[in-house]
């Protein structure tokens, strides 16, 4: 057990540290769907860790890849040079795109990914001679990460408040979060799709000729597993090449399966220009992020005089451990047809999500592929409060959830079964039963 200078010695990410270190909550181990904590308990993981982990933990496929990799090639460095696995990956992960973009550049995070994505925006407008198209366009309650360029187009007050001034030239579009239209449906609500051409109206403000790009998640998962309407995303799409703007896909959560299809893209049948990656991309086994970018943003940049035509990289971009993981996660997304069998667990999940309407405070249900959201009224002026006495009750009963204020997210591990699903919304009804 962990004593109290233990516990101090970790400032901890995102966390309430005073109040979690009261009553740690510790896991030890982890397999398949479950984690263990330091006694031995098993935990069902209804969140893939932090949407990490699609495979399950511990997949031994990618356990002897990484373990083979670090005593072949600790490390190479990324700068004028390069290794087998770095560049056998990208050419994989194209494939896996059904080979819409051209190019794969390396992070080391989500956060990463965007900042990335973002340099390489303005790369590109200057090359071409659009030097003046520096505005980013982003919506409200998005999450891009916790890097300065993410931070400044996230739509999160509570991630900006403490940081003084961010970017400038920012400007957001409305969410698409609408309980009094959309409440309980069950996947993509049908109201809000003219809440896209909000875009007509920020270009009309700043003129389309200083606006780089659009970027969003294509659903918001920290806000709260907020859906965009049906058609939302392509009429974001035309109105983008209406005006010359590229458009950003954040599929940092869901990208690799999330959407039971390999990227939300595809789900959605909109192709962004570049597309911020991470977490599911390794399994979460190593930390690695990734931004897919069409060739065309590519092929401009080297236009650019001999020499680097992107100054821009990380120490540990495209890391030998990273690469092995990501390869082998690939190959058991292949062989063991993950996303056919997230697909045929929708429906029950679904079923099983909106099976708690009805039960004290649930004010919403929402799903879409193998990812769901609860919604609780809060209680005044306890924003917050209801939902993390839910987690916790449901961490001492066996199962871990993720809250965002007063929303519970689930995201489980893409390979459940019906008696998972079983397991994780029996704990859930009987806590939000009896939830004061």
């Amino acid at each position: 057990m962990l004593n109290k200078q233990q516990l101090n010695a970790y400032w901890m990410p995102f966390t309430a540290n005073r109040d979690y270190k009261e009553a740690p909550r510790v896991v030890a181990s982890a397999s398949g769907m479950y984690y263990r904590d330091q006694q031995g308990r098993e935990i069902l993981d209804g969140t893939a860790g932090l949407w990490c982990v699609p495979l399950g933990h511990s997949h031994p496929t990618i356990v002897r890849a990484v373990q083979q990799a670090v005593a072949t090639l600790d490390y190479a460095p990324a700068f004028q040079m390069g290794h087998p696995a770095a560049f056998e990956l990208a050419e994989q992960l194209i494939a896996f795109s059904g080979h819409q973009f051209g190019q794969v550049f390396y992070t080391n995070s989500g956060s990463e990914a965007v900042d990335t994505a973002m340099k390489m925006v303005l790369a590109y407008h200057r090359v071409r001679g659009e030097a003046q198209r520096t505005r980013f366009i982003s919506r409200e309650r998005g999450y891009h990460g916790v890097g300065f360029g993410g931070m400044s187009v996230g739509g999160l007050p509570a991630n900006r408040k403490h940081f003084g001034n961010l970017l400038g030239g920012v400007d957001y579009l409305p969410h698409t979060h609408n309980l009094e239209k959309n409440a309980f449906s069950r996947g993509l609500p049908e109201y809000g799709t003219h809440l896209a051409d909000e875009l007509e109206r920020i270009v009309a403000l700043h003129d389309a000729s200083t606006i780089a790009a659009v970027i969003v998640e294509p659903l918001s998962g920290s806000a709260g597993v907020i859906l965009p309407p049906k058609g939302y995303l392509k009429r974001l799409r035309e109105l983008c090449d209406k005006h010359g703007i590229l458009l950003i896909f954040d599929e940092v959560i869901t990208g690799f399966g999330r959407m039971a299809t390999p990227f939300a893209a595809d789900f959605f049948d909109v192709r962004p220009d570049l597309m911020t990656t991470a977490k599911g991309l390794t399994n979460g086994v190593v930390p690695m992020g990734a931004v897919f970018s069409r060739s065309m943003i590519y092929d401009t940049l080297m236009q650019s005089p001999a020499g680097i035509e992107f100054f821009h990289g990380y120490t540990y971009s495209g890391h030998p451990l990273a690469c092995a993981a990501g390869l082998a996660s690939l190959q058991v997304f292949k062989e063991e047809k993950v996303l056919e069998h997230a697909q045929s667990m929708t429906a029950y999940w679904e079923d099983a999500l909106h099976s708690l309407k009805g039960l004290p405070h649930v004010i919403d249900l929402r799903n879409v592929g193998l990812i769901g959201a609860i919604e609780l009224e809060s209680i005044p002026g306890k924003p917050g409060a209801r939902a993390m006495a839910a987690y916790k009750q449901a961490f001492a009963e066996g199962v871990l959830v993720r809250t965002t204020g007063d929303i519970i997210a689930l995201s489980p591990p893409l390979i459940l079964e019906k008696q998972h699903i079983d397991l994780l919304f029996g704990k859930l009804h009987q806590i939000l039963k009896n939830l004061a």
